[in-house]
């Protein structure tokens, strides 16, 4: 029989397998790094994309936040101005009662009355005057009181002055101005 050695044949395959196992064991790991390189840098991508919009958000989060400021602003420059107007129409639709006080007070006032002295706070007016009687007084009051533009008479003061009540009698009343309401408003 003849004698074959194949130890040399098997350390030759040994020596390849070894050279094979060093290969796909480098290429392996040429592979893993190249994987997980391209995961790295993916994710650094999504990261930096995250960033960007982040940033954009950022700074439209800002510009939403100046408008507020804005419409913050508008707001109360707006609220001033319709308290202005309202003002302003308050002051419009008073004007005439002016005329009508003035009207009332000269056509509710009898012979041998005498205002001297005419007051307003708001809607109260305090009259002071003479009369030539105290039935003068009350005629006043009563023609006060039927006044579309007048209204609750109130005496608060009627003395006689003069000894000889020639003169009269000093008085001060209180009233109230009021706007008549006319047929179908409210």
């Amino acid at each position: 029989m003849a004698r074959i050695n194949l130890l040399p044949w098997r350390e030759s395959l040994r020596a390849e397998r070894k050279r094979e196992f060093g290969v796909m064991l480098i290429g392996g790991v040429l592979i893993a790094g190249l994987l997980i390189g391209y995961w790295y840098w993916f994710n650094q991508g999504r990261i930096d994309f995250q960033n960007k919009r982040n940033n954009l958000l950022e700074q439209e989060i800002r510009a939403v936040d100046k408008k507020i400021k804005e419409i913050d602003k508008l707001a109360k420059t707006r609220k001033q101005l319709v308290g202005r107007m309202n003002v302003i129409q308050d002051l419009q639709a008073s004007r005439p009662q002016v005329v009508h006080l003035f009207d009332e007070l000269v056509a509710t006032i009898p012979d041998g009355v005498f205002l001297t002295e005419l007051t307003q706070s708001g809607n109260a007016i305090t009259v002071a005057g003479r009369a030539q009687s105290n039935a003068r007084v009350s005629a006043y009051m009563r023609n006060i009181e039927q006044s579309p533009w007048l209204g609750n008479p109130n005496l608060s003061i009627i003395e006689s002055k003069d000894k000889a009540k020639a003169g009269g009698s000093q008085f001060t009343l209180s009233a109230t101005q009021v706007a008549p309401k006319e047929d179908g408003k409210p």
